[in-house]
């Protein structure tokens, strides 16, 4: 790929745009590949991810840019990075571009797992903070300090495979602020508000140039309790998240949004899940369109092989699910910017797997499946530019060669 084709990815309105191009993403999560590329022996897997995933037209990867304070940590304490870690995660960067594949790197993790907000929060009670919960990460000024000079140091980061600094580099869709950010100890939502606020301007500070997203599961908050019945459950309600408020924050370029049927409403598979998924996006579409004027990823959406009642053909159900409620909004040039499978493994990483793992090249039906929405999309991406809003002739000779074809 010539260099002046690999441009930044923007936003236009409710659009991702590439070069004054259209953008809807098919893409997918694998969260481990900065640790695996750390080590010589697991190298060679993050290749295999890349090359796998390129081949049946995934476009984006959304990846781990921490590590804080576990086995093969990043950040070992606060601003103290292991710069092998960081070579790994440059060598992550520079292997994307090869398979031209764009990185969504997250820099925190709500959860435990690779450190998190409470690695944040054991840093500062052994600096001698009187910290009394996790949620101190999101209120604390040491604590938030912590988190910026870890922005700021990925941001600033010069890759040492291509030279170029993260903050200027194309293969870096965009940040998000952290993965799926909960503050259950202030349901009202003001604390988590107030650090969205602040992050999100301080991330666009250092790299005005990148788009920036929450991390956010999608939950409807106390601002809009008419939209209490949308969420998956009641509790949903309390975790001191609010789509809409959230995503209104000068700073955030799109909305994320997750979808678990199988966490959220029944362990059990049955047919409620894809009604659910169904509603579930068609309403965050709506909202993007409607009060947010910006796109939305559905960033992780999967179902595990653990579930009760789970088959490889309900898997493929619920992605055919997820990828036909896009291409009906792609059809109208709407705000439904692209989905991000969780997760896509190579062959022999199945020590990793929580269930959700997809080895595309053991799952013929699904690679198929991702494949074919990969052409409908780049189908879409390629045919005319954003700013004829999708009114020319092409549009309809295209939308004609869809429907006479088989649906998924």
């Amino acid at each position: 790929m010539e260099d002046e084709e690999w441009t930044m990815v923007q936003k236009s309105g409710n659009q991702f745009v590439v070069n004054g191009q259209p953008f809807y993403v098919n893409g997918f999560n694998t969260y481990w590949l900065m640790v695996f590329a750390a080590d010589q022996s697991t190298r060679g897997k993050v290749t295999e991810t890349f090359q796998q995933a390129s081949a049946v037209g995934l476009s984006v990867c959304r990846t781990w840019a921490f590590n804080d304070g576990q086995w093969r940590a990043l950040q070992k304490t606060p601003a103290v990075y292991d710069e092998d870690v960081f070579k790994a995660l440059d060598f992550v960067v520079s292997e994307a571009k090869k398979y031209k594949i764009r990185l969504i790197l997250s820099l925190v993790n709500n959860w435990e797992a690779y450190g998190g907000k409470s690695q944040y929060v054991k840093w500062g009670k052994a600096a001698g903070l009187n910290l009394t919960s996790d949620d101190d990460f999101f209120s604390h000024p040491t604590l938030k300090s912590y988190y910026k000079a870890h922005v700021k140091a990925v941001l600033n980061r010069v890759n040492t495979f291509t030279n170029i600094t993260y903050k200027d580099d194309p293969t870096i869709f965009g940040w998000e602020l952290m993965n799926e950010p909960r503050c259950e100890s202030d349901p009202s939502g003001d604390k988590l508000q107030a650090w969205i606020e602040e992050m999100a301007v301080y991330v666009k500070s250092i790299d005005p140039k990148h788009l920036v997203e929450i991390g956010l599961e999608g939950f409807y908050g106390l601002s809009t309790p008419n939209r209490a019945h949308i969420n998956p459950n009641s509790y949903a309600q309390q975790v001191g998240t609010d789509f809409i408020r959230n995503h209104q924050v000068l700073g955030v370029d799109f909305a994320s949004v997750h979808i678990y049927p199988d966490s959220w409403i029944s362990q059990s598979i049955s047919d409620a899940h894809v009604e659910f998924t169904k509603s579930w996006m068609q309403s965050h579409i709506d909202d993007a369109e409607n009060y947010l004027n910006m796109p939305v990823i559905f960033a992780e959406f999967g179902v595990s092989a653990k579930d009760p009642g789970y088959n490889s053909t309900y898997r493929d159900t619920l992605i055919a699910t997820v990828y036909k409620t896009i291409l009906n909004s792609t059809k109208k040039g709407g705000a439904g910017g692209g989905s991000l499978l969780w997760q896509v493994f190579p062959e022999g990483t199945d020590y990793m797997d929580d269930g959700y793992a997809i080895v595309l090249s053991k799952s013929l039906s699904t690679s198929n499946i991702v494949s074919l929405h990969s052409k409908k999309l780049n189908t879409f991406n390629s045919f005319c530019s954003w700013k004829c809003h999708w009114g020319c002739r092409k549009k309809h000779v295209l939308l004609d060669d869809f429907q006479s074809r088989d649906e998924l």
